[in-house]
């Protein structure tokens, strides 16, 4: 009855529910339509009603797309959406089908927060939890502004104590937010849980704790997050522009055009591999390789409002790269060059090269680390020099200048991260493409 569709790189998940009756309920979608429309055609379903939870501020909301496409957007009240929708107030009950939806008023995430539970008849089959309750975990309270995050998490806590707490324990819990989100801490790695299972496991409520210890936990759990996170709600209030399944074609750009766009501000990005990035690649470009996280890290990376232009090979549907730049609010996408590097090549532009090493640190002075501060804490190099991703540009003067190695996990975080410091005048860096463990001897703590 209920479909899961996943975004494993944004660790978000949508929910599509059949309502028995030829129509489906589709929760908190992503601004890329296109799951949506195929498992409703391949399910031979109407999309009839689109729900969300809160206004999100890790994703551009598709609740639009889909009302385009026949649904009825319905949302909490407290949002107040600038567009078209039925707003929805704690104690509400509205029939979907031959169900019955029930809104459960769950501030903490955000002030305005709903769940939803599906009832058929008096019997709750399913509750859709958004970021109140998650497994293992609770989405943070810090995204508004600092001085809501300790109010919000003491609502929270009473959310999940005195409403989600007093439903059947044998209730399947459907959290949009879970593993991979940077709205949520201390997540799980299974996405889907019940009640019962997180009153006995989600560390957050261990030994019963008073509202006290509970705040301790969550605000002691927050790390960073990206810059985005703080324009996304706006954008999904007023409501982002529809583009339909007929989305353009990414437009290829000459290198003339594409050196044009450059020198009118564009971020030049580059999504080919890290191998291909080394031996090649137009200087100043940000090396953001394609892959699952590739929309978080652009993001990050990126203001939203700048235009972008991409330098990318291979076969992927391009289609997909434009959506997963909608979905964190790039509306300036400008184009791609034509014929990639090679064409950049022909044309005797100049060519940067960054080497990838894979065995030891060799003669680097500065060993650079730039994964996030929980990675860090669990297992680092006593000598490395630690800076999260997120922060390298703007610390890139604090950063040593000569024989710099930097490293990650896999290698795409520290590629880019020495794409960055290249760009801010580092002429002596390299990658290592590895594990921490696999350069020496790690240890743990801060």
């Amino acid at each position: 009855m209920v479909t899961a569709i996943v975004d494993e790189g944004l660790g978000n998940s949508s929910y599509l529910v059949d309502l028995g009756d030829g129509g489906a309920l589709m929760v908190d979608p992503e601004r890329d339509p296109r799951p949506y429309l195929v498992e409703l055609e391949r399910r031979r379903l109407q999309a009839r009603f689109v729900v969300e939870t809160h206004l999100h501020a890790d994703f551009v909301s598709g609740a639009r797309e889909l009302v385009a496409a026949g649904a009825e957007l319905w949302a909490p009240s407290g949002s107040a959406l600038a567009h078209p929708h039925r707003a929805l107030h704690d104690g509400d009950q509205i029939g979907v089908g031959g169900l019955v939806l029930r809104v459960i008023a769950t501030p903490g995430h955000t002030p305005e927060h709903l769940s939803y539970l599906l009832l058929d008849g008096a019997k709750p089959i399913g509750l859709f939890s958004g970021g109140t309750l998650m497994t293992g975990g609770v989405a943070r309270t810090d995204l508004l502004s600092p001085d809501q995050s300790e109010p919000l998490a003491r609502a929270a806590y009473r959310s999940i104590r005195e409403r989600l707490f007093t439903l059947p324990d044998d209730l399947t819990v459907y959290p949009t937010h879970g593993a991979g989100s940077f709205c949520s801490v201390g997540s799980g790695s299974e996405r889907i849980t019940t009640i019962g299972a997180e009153k006995r496991s989600n560390p957050l409520f261990a030994d019963d704790p008073d509202e006290e210890t509970f705040l301790q936990r969550l605000l002691a759990g927050y790390g960073s997050f990206p810059p985005y996170f703080l324009e996304l709600r706006e954008v999904n209030r007023q409501g982002p522009p529809v583009h339909g399944t007929s989305l353009p074609p990414l437009p290829q750009l000459s290198v003339a055009e594409l050196e044009a766009a450059i020198s009118q501000s564009a971020e030049l990005v580059d999504v080919r591999d890290i191998d291909a990035f080394a031996d090649g690649h137009i200087p100043g470009a940000l090396s953001n390789p394609w892959r699952k996280q590739f929309a978080t890290w652009l993001g990050w990376l990126v203001p939203i409002e700048k235009p972008i232009v991409f330098v990318a090979d291979g076969t992927f549907d391009r289609k997909d790269l434009v959506w997963a730049a909608l979905t964190v609010g790039f509306e300036g996408i400008v184009g791609e060059l034509s014929g990639g590097m090679p064409a950049w090549a022909e044309a005797g532009r100049p060519v940067s090269r960054i080497p990838i090493v894979d065995g030891s640190a060799g003669d680097y002075r500065t060993i650079l680390d730039v994964r996030q501060d929980s990675e860090h804490r669990a297992g680092h190099l006593p000598e490395a020099v630690h800076v999260e991703l997120g922060t390298v540009a703007e610390s890139a003067g604090h950063i040593s200048s000569g024989g710099l190695l930097v490293h990650c996990g896999h290698g795409e975080r520290a590629m880019t991260a020495a794409s960055l410091l290249a760009r801010g005048g580092h002429p002596d860096v390299a990658v290592f493409k590895g594990t921490p463990q696999q350069l020496g001897e790690v240890v743990t703590g801060s």
